[in-house]
């Protein structure tokens, strides 16, 4: 027995796809990566925007001649697509998909697969039996001993309902999860030779906030930082109104918390972000800036930018180009704003941005970021920095710094796994060249 897996969207897809693998794989089933041999096909969708949903469904309906060619082939369309209550419309649209799972949930999936000896998909325990087999989370075969990265989910879900965002209605209210479970999560793969993980949540500071006297993220940060076998620990993506000094103190005292921050501001006018309901001010995002780059020197930060939301004239776009010429962050996500069904946005106001603008306003900040990261990046040239060493693309290996900068060095020698000196010989906006400090006789693995 065969599945296939096709992932589209954020990390927590990413994540979400790694288990359902796992559980699939406890059943006897095995990963092909042609859909025409599979006998289960999931289809993990994102509808963040227009074009990945559009992509799903053209995705999810090339597959109806497989099966009627093919009548027991089993078809599960999971994630944002289906989200929490959508499963009944979208069995009229497509009725030949058999199974419509909601994101993060692999249960209805393994009911169908076992013919209903799983009981009850509402209960937890239920999905844990799948996904956590005697209490260690397996990965997929195809992963082990070579996956060094791994994203770990700590937060289902949103509460806090930004005017233009789905996912709030789509993945449903907010859910920590318990500490125990993820730090269970976290030996197990450290004991499959993980080095890295990133803690996820859609907004990952508002951890344990839903759990009365639990613990924030950055008792679990201290927590998960005494794991043996675990080099570097990462987390996305942050919210501006939850990141505090203690989560700030956290990070520059933990050596193994790496110094890069996912820090969104979505737009650079107070207008446009009160709009958003984001809840803070231009001002008060340029200050928490400061504070971590006081506190956290090396720090590099990343942000998500969203030009031509409802209203948005030029002159507030301009003050987005503003905030990024100034504060000269390592990464920009940049989207144009996207009408989604659902969306406060989408109810209250008008897309009133012509399309062929928002792609102008799109373009003028791409430019800027790409000589913003030209001269952060050249500042590295000649340095030694540590990289922890990833997989082998086109005869060099791949790995990244502390701040999450893409390296490659040419190497004969195994380098996956390593954490390993480099120092830079070329930088470019997207990614730098390195030598090994050590030659390959010297390599040992940590």
């Amino acid at each position: 027995m065969k599945y296939h897996i096709w992932t589209e969207g954020c990390q927590m897809n990413v994540a979400d796809s790694q288990r359902v693998g796992a559980s699939l794989e406890h059943l006897g089933y095995s990963l092909t990566e042609n859909p025409e041999e599979a006998d289960v096909i999931v289809l993990n969708t994102c509808v963040v925007r227009q074009s990945a949903e559009d992509k799903a469904m053209g995705r999810v309906t090339s597959l109806s001649p497989l099966k009627k060619k093919n009548p027991n082939l089993v078809i599960n369309l999971m994630g944002c697509m289906v989200g929490v209550r959508g499963a009944e419309k979208l069995r009229e649209k497509l009725p030949f998909v058999d199974v419509f799972s909601p994101p993060s949930d692999p249960g209805p999936l393994i009911s169908h697969l076992t013919q209903g000896e799983v009981q009850s998909l509402e209960d937890a325990e239920t999905t844990r039996r799948f996904l956590m087999m005697d209490e260690e989370l397996k990965l997929p075969v195809a992963e082990q001993g070579k996956t060094v990265s791994v994203h770990v989910p700590i937060v289902y879900g949103c509460s806090h309902a930004c005017t233009f965002c789905i996912i709030p209605y789509k993945r449903g209210v907010e859910r920590s999860r318990p500490v125990g479970d993820i730090v269970s999560e976290i030996r197990s793969l450290a004991k499959q030779g993980v080095k890295e993980i990133t803690l996820l949540g859609q907004i990952v500071d508002r951890y344990g906030k839903d759990i009365k006297d639990g613990p924030n993220l950055a008792a679990l940060l201290r927590i998960i930082h005494e794991v043996e076998g675990i080099e570097r620990i990462r987390f996305l993506t942050s919210h501006p109104n939850y990141f505090d000094d203690e989560l700030i103190n956290t990070i520059s005292e933990l050596p193994r918390v790496m110094p890069h921050i996912e820090l969104p501001i979505q737009a650079g006018d107070d207008t446009v972000l009160e709009n958003m309901k984001r809840g803070y001010t231009q001002k008060q995002f340029r200050d928490l800036v400061a504070k971590i780059r006081t506190q956290i020197p090396d720090c590099s930060i990343a942000t998500d930018i969203i030009v031509g939301f409802p209203g948005e004239t030029e002159e507030q776009f301009m003050e987005t180009y503003r905030v990024l010429s100034d504060l000269k962050l390592d990464v920009a996500h940049l989207a144009r704003y996207s009408v989604r069904e659902g969306t406060v946005a989408t109810r209250r106001m008008v897309d009133d941005v012509p399309e062929e603008e928002k792609m102008r306003r799109l373009h003028m900040l791409d430019d800027l970021q790409e000589q913003i990261l030209g001269e952060i990046n050249a500042k590295y040239l000649g340095q030694t920095v540590d990289v922890l060493f990833e997989e082998k693309v086109k005869g060099r290996w791949r790995g990244r710094t502390p701040t999450n900068k893409l390296v490659f060095v040419e190497s004969e020698n195994d380098l996956r796994g390593k954490l390993l000196p480099v120092t830079v010989t070329w930088t470019g906006p997207w990614s730098m060249q390195a030598n090994l400090i050590k030659q390959p006789a010297e390599l040992i693995s940590l």
